[in-house]
């Protein structure tokens, strides 16, 4: 994957302020116990050179959701934290990039029961190309059943893109990775399956689309809304339902789908080949709408382009 981090700019704690400045101490509490939120975001040059981020409202709501599930109070609005994103994508200059905003605890105190730390803001931006592989967003990845769960909804808050809570995924990725496979398939404590590490997963059955419902183990992904909204707008069935791992083994198309993963489609789970072992057609129509909304020239849904000048 093309990841450059270095940038000219970060925005922390309502500031901008160059790269290498943009630090903090080692005793920063959410650095020991993961006690923050955070999110990801991507902003697009379409086809006729103009920039936009890709629901940015409902990216920084989703964040507020997320401290607020914490019980974080973040110190900016929420139109505060909008701007900012975008004053930090100007400040570098992108006409497209992955934004991160981060909220986390100072280094005030230690131990558990901190209740008076600083509630710190950060916001970086950088470029970051495909995710799972410019190849695997054309062809398809390999996939692995985790040995290890998505979290139960009564152990972690699954609702909280929360930056502790991420390890599940780090020890599952890093499994999968070894292993020779691209990305896991998380299933949930009773064995359905939930997501994978970082995308949500959506299974093609003769013409349908199934996916985990909200309610259960699954973070509520914007692309995932996304998907449902633009297969909806294509007239192709969705149900949100639970499913096993063997069902997923005799779909007809597996594709996920995430801010950093964009649409991907899966090719094989578990060494069994999906499909006939390419992009389906369903999972291709998404795609082909999906990127022709944030990157092409498609008129639909406008009221998720937050246009922005790249220049300052």
């Amino acid at each position: 994957m093309a990841m450059e981090l270095k940038s000219d700019k970060i925005w922390l704690d309502g500031e901008l302020v160059d790269y290498e400045r943009a630090q903090v101490h080692v005793l920063t509490h959410t650095l020991h116990y993961g006690y923050g939120v955070f999110e990801g975001i991507r902003a697009y040059r379409r086809a006729d050179g103009s920039s936009h981020v890709f629901r940015l409202a409902e990216h920084i709501a989703r964040l507020f959701d997320s401290a607020h599930i914490l019980a974080l109070d973040i110190p900016y609005t929420r139109d505060a934290l909008v701007a900012a994103c975008v004053e930090t994508l100007q400040a570098n200059r992108y006409a497209e990039g992955y934004i991160r905003p981060l909220v986390f605890l100072g280094s005030e105190a230690l131990g558990l029961g901190a209740l008076n730390n600083r509630v710190r803001v950060a916001i970086a931006s950088f470029h970051w190309g495909a995710y799972l592989g410019e190849d695997g967003l054309r062809n398809g990845i390999r996939a692995k059943v985790s040995s290890f769960n998505r979290s139960h909804v009564n152990v972690n808050m699954v609702k909280g893109k929360i930056c502790g809570q991420y390890v599940n995924s780090v020890i599952a990725k890093r499994e999968a990775l070894k292993a020779g496979y691209d990305e896991a398939i998380m299933l949930d404590t009773q064995g359905y399956v939930s997501e994978c590490t970082g995308e949500n997963l959506f299974m093609v059955r003769h013409g349908t689309i199934y996916t985990a419902p909200y309610g259960s183990a699954i973070l509520g992904g914007i692309t995932r809304d996304t998907v449902l909204t633009l297969a909806h707008d294509r007239g192709v069935p969705v149900v949100e339902r639970l499913f096993t791992r063997d069902e997923l083994y005799c779909a007809d198309e597996i594709f996920l789908c995430g801010t950093a993963a964009e649409i991907t489609p899966v090719r094989e789970v578990d060494d069994r080949k999906i499909g006939s072992g390419s992009p389906g057609p369903i999972g291709t129509l998404i795609s082909k709408t999906f990127f022709d909304v944030v990157a092409g020239g498609s008129e639909m849904h406008p009221e998720w382009r937050h246009a922005y000048v790249s220049a300052r």
